[in-house]
């Protein structure tokens, strides 16, 4: 599950996304340089399970990516394209072997410049290749098709995927996109057989204008990931006037007014998995915030729970991170993992330990805001990663361990995980300990 927001306003266009996939399944951010058109023309593209033809110079990217993953969840070009994407359940069947919508959001930076050759790009791919293959990191069983939001410097365009079927439409203003398909009749492109394919199923009557999400959206699953309640509250916040980066990592950040643990379905942005079973593989593990466009300017967390972390500013043009964020897929020092075993610490008592750390990381976002030069980037992203231990050990001391079922569903996770806390947790009902870095 994930939420996707893009805000097209006063010349502007921003573009931001939490990727909510499987607890412990690290997400790494990843600089990958550009490169020339291949000179052999039977040249092949491997991606995460099939490969593709090698077509066209490559774009330099930037990535948050699944670390088993080839393709990515989210990322900017060195054209300032930013894309982003959402699992989606239709009625159309998922192939067991293809592209995954990860691999088309990569393949589609590293072959467009603006948001309308992205759309031409995957939908391309689509007349090649289906969807499909592994999609989840456990779940090895879990395949779905995808939509995308793509921005650049001068529009946004959204582009919703039922198997090889698609509906695009270009977006003004706000625009929220989550787990359930948003384009009705209101698409300004539509792949020539969907209406043809739609009567055929007896899913469109073939009268007035096709509604593509009804034609093709599961019902069902439309409700079970809560999607249109994530969408209305990212909508809402990403709608305030105001300063965009704070009201896109407040969406971000958002759990609607309630507790991490609240709700049977996913229904808050900022989602941390639990006990329920439509909960259980929805945690966001990585966070983007980009202002799309000629010289972006790229923030991502390079870490789950970004109520809890820094969203950091990287580079399209040059390597950014330092040595931190290419996170393994088992657990390591990066700082994908240590940042988890802070956040496994917050969870064992959320309401008294959320502050830890507070200051430090308010503080390092409004460095990494007002810091323009690439060069500095990497010194923020050590300061996250060296300040996590103590925040980490003052949460430990903070609150008492509870019991709940969230806390008990947390704590299986950790040891499937690798993740046993070192220090355990005083049993008192002392406050929350504020930090001062």
């Amino acid at each position: 599950m994930c939420d996707s927001i893009v805000v097209v306003e006063a010349g502007e266009t921003w573009l931001a996304k939490n990727s909510d996939r499987e607890p412990g399944e690290a997400q790494a951010v990843s600089w990958v340089p550009g490169a020339p058109a291949p000179s052999s023309r039977h040249a092949r593209r491997r991606c995460t399970h099939v490969s593709v033809a090698d077509r066209g110079r490559r774009r330099a990217v930037v990535l948050s990516r699944p670390s088993w993953m080839w393709g990515a969840e989210m990322g900017v070009n060195e054209s300032g394209l930013a894309v982003a994407n959402e699992a989606v359940f239709t009625r159309m069947p998922v192939a067991q072997q293809g592209l995954t919508g990860m691999d088309l959001l990569r393949l589609a930076l590293e072959r467009a410049d603006t948001a309308r050759e992205g759309v031409a790009v995957i939908t391309g791919l689509l007349r090649e290749h289906p969807q499909g293959g592994r999609m989840g990191h456990r779940s090895e069983g879990f395949r779905y098709h995808s939509s995308f939001l793509l921005a650049d410097g001068r529009e946004a365009w959204l582009l919703e995927t039922a198997g090889w079927l698609w509906a695009a439409r270009r977006i003004e203003g706000p625009y929220s996109s989550s787990n359930l398909l948003g384009i009705g009749r209101d698409h300004d492109l539509l792949h020539p057989q969907t209406m043809a394919h739609a009567r055929a199923q007896g899913w469109w009557r073939g009268r007035g204008a096709l509604d593509f999400a009804a034609a093709f959206g599961d019902p069902l699953m439309a409700i079970g990931t809560g999607g249109a309640r994530r969408r209305t509250c990212t909508l809402e916040l990403a709608s305030r006037a105001g300063d965009r980066f704070a009201t896109l990592a407040a969406a971000l950040r958002s759990h609607g007014g309630r507790h991490p643990s609240a709700g049977l379905r996913l229904e808050m942005p900022c989602a941390h998995a639990s006990w329920p079973m439509p909960r259980a593989a929805g945690q966001t593990t990585g966070s983007m915030i980009t202002r799309a466009g000629p010289s972006p300017r790229v923030w991502m967390t390079g870490t789950s729970s970004p109520c809890l972390s820094v969203f950091k500013p990287v580079a399209v043009d040059r390597p950014s991170t330092g040595a931190h964020a290419e996170a393994g897929e088992q657990p390591d020092d990066g700082l994908w993992w240590r940042h988890e075993r802070f956040h496994r610490e917050v969870l064992g008592d959320y309401e008294s330990r959320v502050e830890v750390g507070a200051q430090g990381r308010a503080r390092l976002e409004a460095e990494g805001r007002e810091l323009d030069e690439p060069d500095g980037f990497a010194a923020l992203w050590e300061a996250h990663h060296q300040a996590l231990p103590q925040w980490r050990a003052e949460a430990a001391r903070s609150g008492r361990a509870r019991r709940r079922p969230f806390e008990r569903f947390w704590a299986r996770q950790s040891r499937r995980d690798g993740l046993v806390p070192s220090v355990e947790p005083p049993m008192s009902r002392s406050p929350p300990a504020m930090s001062t870095t």
